[in-house]
């Protein structure tokens, strides 16, 4: 789709200010239904295209990407923009600098139409815990468009953008890009810059692309990976242009399926996975059953490192530095003695109102693993499963090339089926967070779609690869796609 609307623009079938207009006017009429962005960018936006026109006026050539309409996970800085990662606690917070991925699309010529909604702090698999709205699934208003990206996976199904940015921690990227219909890449750990994204869990995070087509997110890796001196953790990253290995051959290359993943599937998710299978060997890849025997140790590990990460990360939100301050009273700013109100209880009260009931839930959990007590037998313990459960992927990748299953064990379910139950939204990741434990990269795809309530609900695979090998998820994603 990127590529269509790149070529439309310099034969000048269209013009970016009138192409941005057009998904203006379908934020418009539908998002009042959908619910995926908290704030539009329009001035900034039109500027943005107006800039463009003015160089194909010119003569002038232009990128893939310049003139082309995107949303922003609202976890991701723009400079002068409103961002809250769906928090009260950053009601009032406009960012005073832009991520580095805004940077470098601002250099690519991107457009932005605005901030989408998510779980707050992206801590959740439906975008219930939004403090603002709930974002309905195109697909299915009554249903969860998944999370915590879930608004930016909306606003591309809605057709409310051609691509969006989220962030993906245990499946944030892959889980609503799979209930939603869409494409969802996770890439590496490392291979973006997290620098400006709101941080959850430091070690997990990653920024990556939802888009229609394999190949309009390979198009936004290319723009925002690489290296970064304000992220630490950036791996050194040549110029690739990932667009440029969708060959469509997948021939020779060996599938691991992982038993574990596998062996709980039933129903018609089980039987679309199977027929998922038999087209990549019709394509000439293979298939061979591997084992990941850590993998049934990941949910409990990724819940204890990952909580344990918000707890610290989270510090920063006490009324003092930035954002919402709350205090109880009028006269709050003072004891009966007459002396400040004590910063304690400033802090205190600050967070019990502006975090919801999720954040406080996973900042009381990571606190107690943390804990003097605790911290060996909690967090040191997750760290060494971690390592075996990395130590698992580069076993298997001696073997096999790619590691296939289902994105997630069940399609888009219904609001409130499970915000009662913690436990029964945290299995919502159970296929998802070993890519982020392992740091390898993966990708979401449409691999076909299960008759529920009258509507197709939209089934994705996933594909993991090796560290790194982010060209070789996208042809094989890529190659399914367009057979």
């Amino acid at each position: 789709m990127i590529r269509e609307l790149h070529n439309k623009l310099i034969n000048r079938e269209i013009t970016a200010t009138q192409l941005a207009r057009d998904y203006f006017d379908a934020i418009e009429k539908k998002d009042s239904e959908i619910g995926a962005y908290l704030t539009l960018t329009k001035k900034l936006a039109m500027e943005q295209a107006e800039f463009v026109d003015e160089k194909i006026a010119k003569g002038q050539e232009i990128g893939l990407l310049e003139g082309i309409p995107c949303a922003i996970k609202d976890n991701i800085c723009i400079d002068g923009v409103r961002t809250t990662a769906a928090s009260e606690i950053l009601d009032n917070y406009i960012a005073p600098y832009d991520a580095t991925v805004i940077r470098k699309l601002k250099e690519q010529g991107v457009v932005f139409l605005g901030k989408t909604n998510m779980d707050q702090f992206a801590m959740g698999s439906s975008t219930e815990s939004s403090a603002y709205k709930k974002t309905k699934n195109p697909v299915d208003i009554e249903r969860v468009p998944g999370g915590s990206s879930g608004g930016s996976a909306a606003a591309v199904a809605g057709e409310m953008a051609v691509w969006s940015l989220g962030t993906d921690t245990g499946g944030s990227i892959r889980q609503p890009a799979s209930f939603c219909g869409t494409v969802g890449l996770k890439p590496t750990y490392g291979r973006v810059s997290r620098s400006g994204a709101i941080a959850m869990a430091s070690s997990l995070d990653q920024i990556g692309p939802i888009a229609n087509t394999v190949e309009d997110a390979a198009i936004v890796l290319s723009a925002i990976a690489g290296e970064d001196p304000l992220d630490a953790t950036s791996a050194k990253s040549s110029d690739k242009k990932y667009e440029d290995y969708l060959t469509g051959d997948v021939a020779g290359k060996v599938i691991g399926v992982p038993k574990e993943y596998v062996e709980s599937l039933e129903g018609e998710i089980k039987n679309v996975f199977e027929k998922s299978l038999e087209k990549f060997k019709a394509l000439g890849a293979t298939i061979e059953t591997i084992s990941l025997p850590h993998s049934e140790y990941a949910l409990a590990i990724y819940y204890i490192l990952m909580t344990s990460e918000v707890s610290s990360n989270l510090a920063k939100f006490d009324g003092i530095k930035f954002g919402m301050r709350f205090e109880d009273d009028v006269d709050s700013k003072t004891q009966e003695n007459g002396l400040p109100k004590k910063l304690l209880e400033t802090y205190l009260d600050t967070r019990k109102i502006g975090f919801g009931d999720e954040v406080k839930r996973r900042i009381m959990l990571g606190t107690y693993a943390l804990s003097a007590g605790y911290y060996d037998a909690y967090y040191l313990k997750a760290q060494k499963v971690r390592a075996l459960i990395r130590q698992d992927f580069e076993k298997a990748f001696e073997k096999v090339d790619f590691i296939f299953s289902p994105t997630t064990p069940e399609v888009a379910f219904k609001f409130g089926e499970k915000t009662q139950d913690p436990l029964k939204m945290y299995l919502s990741d159970i296929y998802t967070i070993t890519a982020n434990l392992a740091g390898v990269p993966a990708i979401s795809f449409p691999i076909g779609a299960v008759e529920t309530d009258g509507k197709n609900l939209s089934v994705g695979g996933q594909l993991m690869g090796k560290w790194f090998d982010e060209e070789g998820i996208l042809n094989m994603a890529h190659t399914f796609e367009i057979n």
